[in-house]
């Protein structure tokens, strides 16, 4: 069996190496940030493990004709080019919450400094100042002040809890926040504007996005309380440094302490300079138990990507956060066994697909069933590979619409998962499938024809007209072929109407029998496809 080449770009901890290094189907290539080693290497690798010190684009990807896994150590993924990997099919992951403790606490020590004047201090006794000049250094409590967080996610919590413990009355502003959500009913939700004026410190903690790009500008920083102090460990692209710059030296800042930069830390950089302005080179989550964490995570991430085996923190993936792969892992693979089921029954192109989706196991699984269905029905009618990543993309390029739907005529079960597809010619074909025990797949409808098989192996399916002697002519063209049937569900619209009939082989039937079972007068239409186990 191959190797799988892993190509790491960044440090890791001598456990996680090991981990590599003990797994025989692995081969990991350490370049780190090396342009020249890394562009050798592309050509061979399956996965990438680094940080934001290589910057993944399009030119990066079309090097690397095996990727399958990008995994990013940190939150952060704006160094990859998340759309042009999703359109290959490749997976991108992070670890999220892993360094919140790490960084939370380094953004309460940034707050610290800055609300006591350490640096000022530390610098004055460094230049042989004393007795000190204590009238300079006069700092402010944090109990009893307001802590204005902007973005609630892991981090903001963790911050949030620790500031609680100080005394302080702690606000929040996160769209995407839901009171009832909260961990602790001491943090408050409020607006922007209102978190603003009544803020003392403020720290950010939002996701660099489109929408945040210089959330924090002038015109922000204008409604905030004057003197407040600004703290950022979040991303660079969140803060207008220029204009935090002006409002320093205006008084409206009364301080500021960075972690990260939009503009290259140097002189002209224009916060520099600044007694109250507090620099650290981006090691917010820099602390032995992170880097521990990240590295083990980020590692075995990869390898049970590259494996199949589980995927986690998978940033173009349409899991559910806090849902096990493992749990929904049997209704992907019964939504994709369906998706091939309906495009070997398609005789033409697809242009819609309706999907419902009944009971509680199924419920708020919409996107990753749909997804396992695109994959399905594009098996056989894209070039190259389709899976999780890239189905919905390849089924946007060839027009495909997809809906949820409710009201398919369809079986009763207690959990079920229905799709009808609509064919360019107008015709349309519903079917329906659920699982047993909740783990194998059964299909329990076609059309009007209610069905009961397990979608795996060389099935044959064959319509036709209810008559007399069919399972009698079809058994003895088996058999004078030796060909074994393991299973033979049939179901009818009515007595003496049509028939659908899936038939589970030992082995693909051959053209010639193929040719001949196309001969008998009661055939409507033969069809046969292999799904694997």
């Amino acid at each position: 069996m191959e190797k799988l080449i892993i190509l790491i770009t960044t440090d890791l901890t001598p456990e996680s190496i090991r981990l590599l290094e003990n797994d025989s189907g692995i081969t990991a290539h350490f370049s780190g940030a090396s342009p020249a080693e890394i562009l050798t290497a592309l050509p061979e690798v399956h996965a990438v493990i680094t940080r934001d010190d290589v910057r993944i684009d399009a030119a990066f990807l079309d090097a690397a004709p095996h990727l399958q896994v990008i995994g990013r150590i940190g939150v952060d993924i704006s160094n990859v080019d998340l759309e042009a990997a999703t359109s290959r099919g490749i997976v991108v992951m992070n670890t999220p919450g892993v360094n919140a403790v790490a960084a939370g606490e380094h953004t309460i020590a940034l707050m610290l400094a800055l609300s006591r004047k350490l640096l000022p201090a530390h610098h004055s006794l460094l230049n042989g100042h004393w007795p000190p000049d204590k009238g300079q250094m006069l700092g402010i409590q944090l109990q009893g002040k307001v802590l204005g967080l902007i973005g609630l996610g892991r981090v903001g919590r963790v911050v949030a809890q620790r500031c609680l413990a100080f005394g302080m009355t702690v606000l929040a502003y996160d769209p995407y926040v839901d009171e009832s959500h909260l961990d602790d009913g001491r943090v408050l939700l409020v607006g922007l504007k209102e978190l603003l004026q009544r803020s003392d410190v403020i720290s950010l903690h939002v996701p660099a996005t489109r929408e945040t790009r210089e959330m924090v500008n002038a015109g922000i920083m204008a409604q905030m309380k004057p003197g407040v102090l600004l703290v950022n460990t979040a991303h660079s692209s969140v803060l207008d440094e220029r204009a935090a710059a002006q409002a320093l030296g205006s008084g409206q800042l009364g301080g500021v302490a960075l972690d990260v930069y939009a503009l290259k830390p140097d002189p002209d950089n224009p916060l520099i300079g600044y007694e109250n302005v507090i620099h650290t080179p981006h090691i917010g989550d820099n602390t032995v138990e992170a880097t521990q964490h990240l590295s083990l995570q980020i590692v075995q991430q990869v390898i049970d990507a590259l494996r199949g085996t589980d995927y986690r923190n998978v940033v173009n993936m349409p899991l559910l956060p806090g849902v096990g792969y493992e749990r929904i892992r049997p209704y992907l693979r019964l939504a994709e066994q369906m998706g091939l089921l309906l495009d070997s029954l398609s005789r033409h192109d697809i242009q819609q697909v309706a999907v419902e989706f009944r009971g509680e196991e199924v419920h708020g699984l919409v996107k990753p069933l749909v997804v396992a269905l695109l994959k399905g029905l594009l098996q056989s009618v894209v070039s190259g590979e389709v899976n999780y990543i890239n189905a919905p993309v390849l089924a946007a390029q060839r027009g495909i619409q997809v809906k949820q739907t409710k009201g398919l005529k369809t079986a009763h079960y207690t959990n079920l998962v229905s799709c009808q597809i609509t064919l360019k010619d107008g015709e349309a074909i519903i079917m329906a499938g659920t699982l047993l025990d909740h783990q194998v797949p059964h299909i329990v409808q076609i059309n009007q024809y209610r069905m009961n098989f397990v979608p795996e192996g060389h099935l044959l399916i064959l319509g036709s007209y209810d008559r007399p002697g069919v399972i009698g002519r079809v058994g003895t063209l088996m058999a004078e072929n030796d060909i074994n049937i393991a299973s033979w569900h049939t179901g009818r619209a009515e007595p003496g109407g049509q028939t659908l009939t899936i038939l589970a082989l030992d082995y693909p039937l051959p053209d010639a029998v193929l040719d001949a079972l196309r001969q008998f007068d009661f055939v409507r239409h033969v069809r046969q496809l292999t799904i694997p186990d």
